[in-house]
């Protein structure tokens, strides 16, 4: 098992290729289904898929197969982190990035709504050479919002899913409320920004 150390500085070993972290609860599977059958499977960047859930395992890694032709991965501890995949968190877990792999740890907030977006963004913002794109969809609480800001002061994108496209908007009303998302977009329009996005990113 690899050591997280959560120090800051993205690390001399972290890929350079995007990544896009897409963060959702409550009505986020309507919004990973949108958002990747609109992905093409080689676009050259890592998605991967934080869902909030409390005490179940999630089965993401199952269903979302049907909707992209990218390999779909339930992570495990020490992972390496590859482009024209999509990954999901299992649940009861916090995700960090150490060099090019993906660490767990145990969750940080057992209770309450968890946090595990802000989480990973955070780490992101800390040890991410790539760019980065953080994209809140459909869900409760305003997990993800606190990070916001930080994943724009280290150049990286921030989207919202627009409120009215989501079945359970109040996580993406919370991101727009932080004052740093720089698009609200409906799910097939996310995916055409992360294209054109991609597109400019120097190689």
């Amino acid at each position: 098992m690899k050591v997280w150390t959560g120090s800051g500085g993205a690390k001399p070993d972290a890929p350079h290729f995007p990544i896009v972290c897409v963060g959702g609860s409550a009505g986020g599977l309507d919004a990973y289904v949108r958002l990747l059958r609109h992905l093409p499977a080689d676009l050259g960047v890592a998605i991967v898929i934080v869902n909030h859930l409390r005490r179940v395992a999630t089965l993401l890694h199952e269903i979302l197969p049907r909707s992209t032709k990218m390999p779909v991965d339930l992570i495990t501890d020490g992972m390496h982190i590859r482009p024209n995949h999509v990954f999901i968190i299992p649940s009861q877990r916090d995700l960090h990035v150490c060099g090019g792999d993906f660490c767990l740890a145990p969750i940080s907030k057992p209770r309450g709504w968890p946090d595990v977006i802000t989480v990973f963004l955070q780490s992101l913002a800390q040890n991410w050479n790539g760019r980065i794109i953080a994209v809140i969809v459909s869900g409760y609480d305003g997990d993800g919002a606190a990070a916001l800001c930080g994943i724009r002061n280290v150049g990286g994108i921030t989207i919202a899913q627009r409120p009215n496209t989501a079945s359970s908007p109040e996580m993406p009303l919370s991101a727009i409320e932080s004052g740093c998302i720089d698009y609200v977009l409906a799910p097939e329009a996310i995916a055409a920004k992360i294209r054109e996005i991609t597109r400019q990113t120097p190689a």
